[in-house]
């Protein structure tokens, strides 16, 4: 199993309406593509004054990444970009679990 990890990092201005739009509609998006089993939303706990959240999704091999990468995050990317424009930073990782 794997985990596909986004790491976002939001202004304050729009923290409260992007949590609430990545919870009743990305993560669901997302979701619904059928290429991941679970997800979580985690947020970092630090000094620093950056809002920033990690957004996990379990898959179960290398080709569902490779399938949703190829169909759906194009577009879904492309809808946070547009909603959120030049207020957040994101970064993506893809962790292996190690059972």
């Amino acid at each position: 199993m794997f985990i596909y990890n986004v790491t976002v990092t939001i202004e304050e201005s729009i923290h409260e309406e992007w949590l609430l739009w990545m919870k009743e509609k990305h993560i669901p998006d997302v979701m619904d593509t059928g290429f991941f089993v679970e997800n979580k939303i985690c947020k970092l706990i630090t000094q620093e004054p950056e809002i920033t959240y990690a957004l996990q999704y379990t898959f179960h091999k290398m080709d569902d990444l490779a399938g949703y990468q190829k169909s759906h995050a194009p577009r879904l990317q492309k809808e946070v970009a547009d909603k959120f424009k030049d207020k957040f930073a994101a970064f993506r990782t893809v962790l292996e679990i190690i059972p």
